[in-house]
This record gives structure tokens, C-alpha cells and sequence, in this order.
């Protein structure tokens, strides 16, 4: 998630992974510059990833709010559609290279393990305090809130070298989610769900090839991408007060929402193929060239991680409930630009600079040395 000559040229792609990358372009992003000489960044994967973090932070705002509002209710299912699934494929494309190399189990450990036991920590502390409930349990079983994706990621990245070795990984990956989607029983320990029901986005992801962004980035894509979003939104208004949001977050079987269990097989198919169609839409209109915020692509692992606590602070301080009006189509409005704006702010170099050292730590104290030929 190239700069182009043209409308019709596009600039070759670089590598999807690089050596020299820092540790999250691999997986969010990454959060320090990158070596001297090392290759230039692809702007077009930071912008992607940019827009898709103001797109989490933005729908995660509306969800206090959107009550009442059957447009904004259908524009939040819109953008829950594909605003994940375009962060898992992307990770995906940058996870192709992971093996359980020494220096890329460090890697993994520092830009995952690390900051999801610092900020699941922080979250449930956050919530026992600032949200008063006394009884909320600090566990690193039970994600809480969005911590969730990095339990996810890391899994994915562990078990990347078995899909890259299967002859028909996607398949085996759907067949994994569907299977999920009907088995009750798997309960809320890492939130196993959502692991198993997003994975069909990685596994894709680990198999695009760089031509693949230069076959979306073309006119005619964009042009049939229209359409298609325009006839996306005018379905979600019409089926919003119909469909449970539950079949959005994957984070449930067809069971537990009260379905019947042969529903959840049909509605992960379905959510997949709605997924990346929106997905391709939103890569094929995303800026290819440098702009302002071309640099915060860097930094959306602190966007990620910390816009949580402005959205639930807002929460627990009352906030959506006090101002009222906040709901009306004016209040969403001020609810959207505050929360682009400070998600934006959340992204910039300083505060990455700020939180390297829970985003992205150096832990060379704490593993032995390895042999280059291991690296």
C-alpha cells in the first residue's frame, strides 16, 4: 500500500521486502528513517498506508456516534469492508521474505511481540482507571480493543514460510476462515477468530507481485472502480438497518450472532469478495507520487496503537453522550476532521521518534549472536 510518468506508464515496483527496510515496513509500517544508502521508500505504500490508518482511526470514531444515522451507518460498513483488509494485504506483500531466520524472529519480536505487551498493558490500565472499572483483568490472552491485529500479525508472519510452500494457499486460507466462521467453540482467546477469518487477506497479500499494483494502478481500473463503489454505497444504504455489523468485525461465529451456522460460511465468502473489490478500488485511486503526508506513512504503527485511547477516552469521559449533537450530521463532521487531524498528528516522525522504544526497541542485549550466514 511509484512514481508515475503518466496515466498510462507506470514506474517499475521496487522488491516487496528489502533488508535494509526498518523492521514495520514488514508489518504496519515502519518508524525509523531508513540507512544510509539504503533504497528509496515506494511512496505509494506509504500513502496507502496513511489513508487506510485515517480510515481505521475515522470509523472507530463513528461507532459512538453513527446511531441514528442510516447514511453513516452505511458509509462506516463501506469503509469496514476494506479498511482492514487493505492493511492485512499490504502486510502480507511486505511479510513475502519472512523466514524463521534468527535475525528476522528478533525482527518480529521487536515490531510485534513487544509493543503488543506494552500497549495491551497499557490499554487494560487505561480502561481499569480511566474507564472505572475496577475489574478489569490485565491478561495478554484477551486482546483488548485493537490490539487485537498484532496478535494476528504475528501469527501470520510465524506461519508465512507453510503458505509460501502450499501449491494452493488462498484456498486452504478461505477454507480455514469458513471453517471459523461456523466453530463456536473457538472462543476468545486471541481473538483466534479474527485470525482465522481475516487470514485470506495475507495469504493473498504474501501472493501479489509488484506487477499486480502496476495492473490496478491503470486507467481503465480506476475508471471501473467508480462504479462499482457508487453501487457499493447506494447496497450498504439499502441493507444498513438490515445486516448485523458483527459479520464486519470477524471477530464472532455465525453461531453467536444468533445465525444459522451454514450462514457463516455464505457471509465470509461474500465478506471476502465485497472485501477485495473495495480493497483494489481504494489501491487504484491512492496517490502514487510524494504529498505532505507521504512521510506519516512511516509512522502508522503509533497512529494505530495510540488512536485508541483518544476514541475510548472520549468515551469513558462522556463525551458522545454529553454533546449530543455530536450524532447530527454536523457533529460528524467535527467527529471525522478531529480524528483524521489527530491521527495525522500520531503518524508524525516525532512522535515515532518519541515511542521507538515500544514500537520499535533495539533487543540486540537480549538475544545471543548469531553467525552472518544464520542472519
Amino acid at each position: 500500500m511509484f512514481q508515475a510518468p503518466s496515466a498510462f506508464q507506470r514506474a517499475p515496483l521496487p522488491p516487496a521486502t528489502r533488508e535494509s527496510e526498518p523492521r514495520h515496513e514488514q508489518a504496519l509500517t515502519a518508524t525509523a528513517p531508513p540507512p544510509a544508502g539504503a533504497k528509496k521508500r515506494d511512496p505509494y505504500f506509504d500513502n496507502v498506508k496513511y489513508l487506510a490508518i485515517v480510515l481505521v482511526a475515522v470509523a472507530h470514531a463513528w461507532e459512538p456516534v453513527m446511531d441514528g444515522s442510516r447514511a453513516t451507518r452505511a458509509l462506516y460498513m463501506i469503509v469496514y469492508t476494506f479498511h482492514m483488509p487493505a492493511f492485512i494485504l499490504i502486510s502480507g506483500y511486505f511479510s513475502r521474505s519472512f523466514d524463521m531466520t534468527p535475525s528476522k524472529v528478533k525482527r518480529l519480536i521487536a515490531s510485534v511481540v513487544v509493543p503488543y505487551v506494552l500497549f495491551e498493558t497499557a490499554y487494560s490500565l487505561f480502561k481499569r482507571y480511566a474507564g472505572d472499572s475496577p475489574d478489569m483483568a490485565l491478561s495478554l490472552t484477551d486482546p483488548f480493543y485493537l490490539t487485537w491485529f498484532l496478535v494476528a500479525l504475528f501469527v501470520w508472519r510465524v506461519t508465512t514460510p507453510i503458505w509460501q510452500s502450499l501449491r494452493h494457499p488462498l484456498p486452504v486460507a478461505l477454507g480455514i476462515a469458513v471453517l471459523a466462521s461456523v466453530s463456536p467453540e473457538i472462543g476468545n482467546d486471541l481473538d483466534l477468530q479474527r485470525v482465522f477469518q481475516f487470514l485470506p487477506f495475507f495469504v493473498l497479500g504474501l501472493l501479489v507481485k509488484p506487477e499486480h499494483f502496476q495492473v490496478v494502478g491503470r486507467r481503465e481500473v480506476r475508471l471501473l472502480s467508480v462504479p462499482l463503489v457508487v453501487g457499493a454505497l447506494l447496497f450498504a444504504y439499502w441493507i444498513a438497518p438490515r445486516m448485523q455489523l458483527g459479520w464486519l468485525y470477524r471477530a464472532n461465529s455465525a453461531q453467536e450472532m444468533g445465525a444459522p451456522w451454514w450462514s457463516g460460511a455464505v457471509m465470509t465468502l461474500a465478506m471476502f469478495g465485497c472485501g477485495l473489490v473495495l480493497t483494489v478500488a481504494f489501491l487504484a485511486w491512492a496517490p502514487r507520487r510524494n504529498l505532505w503526508f507521504t512521510v506519516l506513512g512511516a509512522g502508522t504503527i503509533c497512529g494505530y496503537l495510540l488512536h485508541g485511547f483518544l476514541i475510548k477516552g472520549a468515551e469513558y469521559a462522556g463525551l458522545f453522550d454529553r454533546y449530543t449533537w455530536l450524532s447530527g450530521p454536523a457533529g460528524l463532521i467535527v467527529v471525522s476532521v478531529t480524528t483524521a487531524a489527530a491521527v495525522t498528528l500520531m503518524c508524525a516522525p516525532p512522535v515515532t521518534r518519541v515511542l521507538k522504544f515500544a514500537t520499535d526497541p533495539d533487543l540486540a542485549w537480549a538475544f545471543r549472536r548469531t553467525p552472518a550466514a544464520k542472519r
